[in-house]
């Protein structure tokens, strides 16, 4: 029998209800409003008092209201369609509702019911399979989709039965299991599956041992992100923070792109729907929303549902990766979900922390980046999510509650400096302030020996240290003045120019310059950091400058050109007889 209540206390979408019977932490419940079902959820248990979030806006509500309890937690239907999708927060399907503006108590099924997938059994009877267990496949927009043995199953099963090869729905039963005891259970495309419960049905979870391709150079070259890492990049508003995550779902090297807007603005949201069905994929040479999904929850959309968003979005990666694929999910903004979840906890009255967030906040973005990772599945084949998120800093304080907090559990830091977006130095990822802890793990270390190149991590500190020491040297020339330093200052800083313009520095609308294969990125950087071992004499600051400036623009042009093609070559050959450094490409 469920559990049922009255409501008898509402702050915005704080609602607190008077309960009958047993209740727990993060169930759902539906409060019910003239005739309308709001979906809650649990998020404290005071005796008879219970306290719930609405993930609807509370307008109308009135104390008495009826409240029924579903004995569940907020959980997402997991299954055949989920590509190409757009869904809200609480997985309703955004292409199927009716009208601009969603509708209050409106909800809709996640897959559709009536499209016939083409199976194909990879078990037979008699067979043993647990949690996880692939029982068969349909192809998905060109991708393998395994059928799994659900999540929710404990212990081992044996396969009493198992469709043919053939076309079914969703909801046709696809197996039949048997548990220890003879109990036999139906198992279909679909199942179901709690989203704040880590989905942990794999062998092991060993860290990170090679890195993942972005096309993106100041993320391979200078601060690679593993596969089944996790990273964030903090920034002011206006710095490039969501055209550098759309230039990642489009090149980096994954199956499958998760994007959660989370709180953002309609705009931005809107420009994801408008652009990506209309983009071609790289990879596959078909259209690059068909390996997409897009969990949006606007800024304009209730805030409870901001949560549900992000916890969602991970739940379909987890399940993606449960099948063996790549999934990179990227968060934009974590920072609105962590505001969410200050709003909340001030309307419950808790012991505010820093900034009147949660004092819990760091557990809380520490639980949900460690659900990211490699895994090594039962089956022996490998799967992993890469979560990438955003932070909006106000102000672009990155000494702020939620950045901090983050950094204590990413792996990887990229920091927007306004200072670059506003001299247009895209993307504006600082490089001093930036930095990859991958690099100093040995199975990273030992990755990029083998694949890229013998001491290729000594070369990323080397730029660095080029980098550094022209900061230090411009910091000096802007206090004592051009003619206030010897030339050796100037050659130090337009070094460092050098490396920025040419390595850092990236065309994201240019057809060749937007995605850097890795190849292209280690003989670019060896053919920068042998000029910067040269050192010409320069009789003055102007003559150096002049010098560095020609350089620039030749190796600025060699980013345009196709690599090895005769226009390649040609601008190579004036680098060779400006530098005299006499690298030949190798065809």
């Amino acid at each position: 029998m469920k559990t049922r209540g009255k409501v008898s206390g509402i702050i915005s979408n704080l609602v607190t209800v008077e309960v009958d019977g047993p209740v727990s932490q993060n169930e759902i419940c539906f409060v019910t409003s003239d005739s309308v079902r709001l979906m809650a959820e649990v998020i404290k248990v005071i005796g008879k008092r219970v306290f719930v979030q609405v993930f609807e806006s509370t307008r109308g509500l009135k104390t008495g209201c009826d409240v029924e309890f579903m004995g569940h937690m907020l959980e997402v239907s997991l299954g055949p369609g989920i590509l190409s999708s757009i869904y809200d927060g609480l997985q309703n399907n955004l292409k199927t509702m009716d009208g601009v503006f969603l509708k209050r108590g409106e909800y809709t099924d996640a897959l559709d019911s009536t499209v016939e997938w083409n199976f194909t059994p990879l078990v037979h009877a008699g067979e043993v399979v647990k949690a996880g267990s692939w029982l068969g496949e349909v192809t998905e927009n060109s991708l393998p989709h395994r059928i799994m043995t659900p999540f929710k199953f404990e212990g081992n099963y044996t396969v009493k039965s198992i469709a043919g090869e053939g076309s079914y729905t969703i909801n046709h039963v696809i197996a039949v299991l048997a548990d220890s005891d003879g109990n036999e259970r139906e198992v279909t495309m679909v199942q179901k599956w709690p989203v704040k419960v880590p989905v942990t049905c794999y062998k092991d979870k060993p860290r990170p041992f090679k890195i993942m391709e972005t096309g993106v150079r100041i993320f391979d070259t200078f601060n690679p992100i593993a596969e089944g890492g996790t990273g964030f990049i903090p920034g002011p508003f206006g710095s490039g923070k969501t055209v550098l995550q759309h230039a990642l779902a489009k090149q980096a090297e994954a199956d499958i792109i998760i994007m959660a807007a989370c709180g953002e603005r309609a705009n931005e949201v809107v420009e994801i729907f408008m652009e990506f069905p209309k983009l071609d994929d790289p990879r596959t040479g078909r259209r690059l929303i068909e390996r997409t999904v897009i969990v949006c929850n606007t800024s304009n959309m209730p805030v409870a549902a901001r949560e549900a968003s992000v916890y969602t979005a991970m739940t379909l990666g987890e399940y993606y990766r449960s099948m063996g694929l790549k999934i990179l999910l990227l968060a934009d903004s974590t920072s609105r979900w962590a505001q969410a979840l200050r709003e909340m906890s001030n309307r419950l009255e808790e012991l505010p922390g820093a900034d009147a967030f949660p004092m819990d906040l760091s557990a809380v973005i520490s639980s949900f980046y460690s659900r990211a990772g490699h895994v090594v599945l039962n089956n022996g084949k490998s799967g992993s999510v890469t979560f990438i998120g955003t932070v909006s800093p106000a102000g672009g304080n990155l000494k702020e509650p939620v950045t901090e907090s983050t950094k204590k559990v990413a792996r990887c830091f990229y920091a927007l400096a306004q200072s670059r977006a506003d001299s247009k130095r895209y993307p504006a990822v600082d490089p001093v302030d930036s930095y990859s802890k991958y690099l100093e793990y040995p199975e990273i270390q030992e990755y990029l020996n083998k694949t890229v190149e013998e001491n290729w991590p000594e070369r990323i500190a080397e730029s660095k240290n080029i980098i550094l020491r022209g900061k230090e040297a411009a910091e000096q020339i802007n206090i004592l003045g051009d003619d206030g330093v010897p030339p050796e200052y100037h050659d130090r800083f337009w070094k460092s120019e050098l490396i920025d313009f040419v390595i850092l520095q990236q065309d994201a609308f240019d057809k060749i310059d937007a995605s850097t294969p890795m190849e292209r990125q280690k003989y670019m950087l060896d053919l920068v950091l042998e000029i910067c071992r040269t050192y010409p004499a320069f009789d003055n600051y102007e003559e150096c400058a002049a010098y560095y400036k020609t350089l620039i623009n030749i190796l600025k042009q060699l980013n345009y050109s196709e690599f090895g093609s005769e226009k390649f070559n040609a601008y190579e050959k004036q680098i060779w007889e400006m530098s005299q450094v006499g690298l030949t490409i190798d065809n």
